[in-house]
Order: C-alpha cells, then sequence, then structure tokens
C-alpha cells in the first residue's frame, strides 16, 4: 500500500499522526482533511486493536505511540471495552466539503 507522504518529511509525518491519533481517541472525533483522515484511521485502528488485547506489552506500545498517559488509560479502559464485539471498522469518514482557503477537501473522522 502507498504512503501519504502529506508534504512534510518523515520526523514531520510520524509526530502529524501520532499527535491526529492522541487527538481522536481523547475526542473522539476531529476535523482534518480527507487525505489526512485516510491515512490516520490505519494508525487509530491499530492503537484499538492493542486497546482491545489489553495485555503489558500492548500497554507499553501504545504508550510508546500515543502522547498522553490520561488517553492511553482511555483507550484500554472505555474505547477496548466499546469495541470488544466489533472485528474491525473502528473508524469513520464524513466529508464536509472544501476548506474556504485553499479548497482542501475537508471531513471529519470519528471513532464508530
Amino acid at each position: 500500500m502507498a504512503r501519504r507522504k502529506l508534504g512534510r518529511n518523515i520526523g514531520q509525518r510520524r509526530a502529524l499522526l501520532r499527535h491526529l491519533t492522541t487527538a481522536l481517541i481523547h475526542r473522539g472525533r476531529i476535523v482534518t482533511t480527507e487525505q489526512k483522515a485516510k491515512q490516520l484511521r490505519s494508525t487509530a485502528e491499530k492503537m484499538i486493536t492493542l486497546g482491545k488485547r489489553g495485555d503489558l506489552a500492548a500497554r507499553r506500545h501504545a504508550m510508546a505511540y500515543i502522547m498522553d498517559e490520561t488517553v492511553v488509560k482511555n483507550l484500554f479502559e472505555q474505547v477496548a471495552d466499546k469495541y470488544k464485539d466489533r472485528a474491525g471498522g473502528y473508524t469513520r469518514i464524513i466529508k464536509i466539503g472544501p476548506r474556504r482557503g485553499d479548497a482542501a477537501m475537508m471531513c471529519y473522522i470519528e471513532l464508530v
């Protein structure tokens, strides 16, 4: 699968996805561009899968990626319980139209 570069070098792209993943799990719904949302979907679903596993190794992997310890705690206690019977597809992307400044397609990405 081809990865989107999002106009950034590798370090900036990793930091962007880490922050977006943290914000999505913390808030449940964020507004971003369509391309960022499509890239974020894969990392967010991997983090939720780690939360469903629930063991110590999974918690440490999540702590290494997610920026906030309280968000990791929320992921393992509340979000994982919410999706325990779901096999995948934890996120939804809803298009909301172009951004006023540069006409980039904006969308909501939310946890289902």
